[in-house]
């Protein structure tokens, strides 16, 4: 079974810890990849005691918080072979000038998350999404609101690459209209977490109706957009900012890009390279 950087601790104080906090400490040594992926009320109700029996918890091992708890197991998730030193709990009541540990909480959450798109089933997920889009006549791209980023940059990257996306912006309300006359041999790219856009679902589920193939980036396996989905690729939108997080949605179309590019034998380097000398004609960049 997998081990989180605080096991051996607690392990070594189970015995003489209050039945509650045995509980919530048996939830941390058997999920610990939860503890840096959850909200701490999450992992709460999946442990069955209380949120203040989590934070009672940290505290009853020196942590300031929940919060470093999950920030340590965020770490073990990014660098599993970093061996846990007492070393890495914070100094009690030390917060680090102007919110520095906040900073490091945040960012080893958003590592942890996209470092869990390399795990098995994740890999496994994406791989069969690319070898979908890599067979795809036409390529067609759809994210609405904050989703809307990550859509978008799909798309750009294949328009680097030479080989554009249709990304279906909806802008004077022409986006479903370039689904007219999509198909079989179509693939469509489509970004939605919860809540979950109606006009998202609703152009979605117009494609599948055509044939079109959908590749779903989203955050369950029974979101309304995997239910209509080809292929799924599973990432959390959670963050300590209280944001909706689309870095790892960000990241997963990265790779989807990469891998289908690789599917279809494009030497990345040189077309990005073509393309920006076409582009460059043009006088769109910079120039000191």
């Amino acid at each position: 079974m997998k081990k989180g950087p605080l096991a051996e601790l607690l392990l070594e104080r189970f015995e003489s810890l209050p039945p509650q906090l045995q509980v919530a400490s048996r939830f941390v040594l058997d999920h610990p990849d939860d503890v840096a992926l959850m909200s701490m009320r999450e992992q709460a109700i999946r442990a069955g005691v209380s949120h203040s029996t989590m934070m009672r918890l940290a505290r009853s091992l020196g942590l300031n918080s929940y919060d470093d708890m999950r920030a340590l197991y965020a770490k073990g998730l990014r660098d599993p072979d970093r061996e846990f030193d007492i070393s890495d709990l914070p100094d009690p009541g030390k917060e680090g000038p102007s919110g520095i540990s906040l900073v490091g909480r945040m960012s080893d959450t958003l590592a942890a998350q996209v470092a869990r798109l390399g795990d098995y089933t994740n890999a496994g997920q994406l791989i069969a999404a690319a070898e979908l889009l890599a067979g795809a006549r036409r390529l067609f791209s759809l994210g609405l609101r904050a989703e809307h980023a990550v859509a978008h940059h799909f798309a750009h990257m294949f328009s680097a690459l030479g080989e554009p996306a249709t990304l279906l912006e909806g802008i004077g309300g022409t986006g479903v209209e370039l689904l007219r006359d999509a198909g079989a041999d179509d693939v469509m790219l489509t970004v939605a977490l919860e809540p979950y856009l109606r006009a998202t679902i609703e152009t979605a589920q117009q494609a599948a109706d055509r044939g079109v193939a959908i590749i779903a980036i989203t955050d369950s396996q029974v979101s309304p957009l995997a239910r209509l989905a080809r292929e799924s690729v599973i990432v959390t939108a959670r963050s300590h900012s209280g944001f909706q997080s689309m870095v790892p949605a960000m990241a997963a179309a990265e790779i989807l890009a990469g891998l289908t590019a690789a599917h279809r034998g494009v030497n990345v380097e040189k077309a990005l390279e073509k393309t920006k000398g076409q582009l460059a004609a043009f006088n769109i960049y910079w120039k000191t």
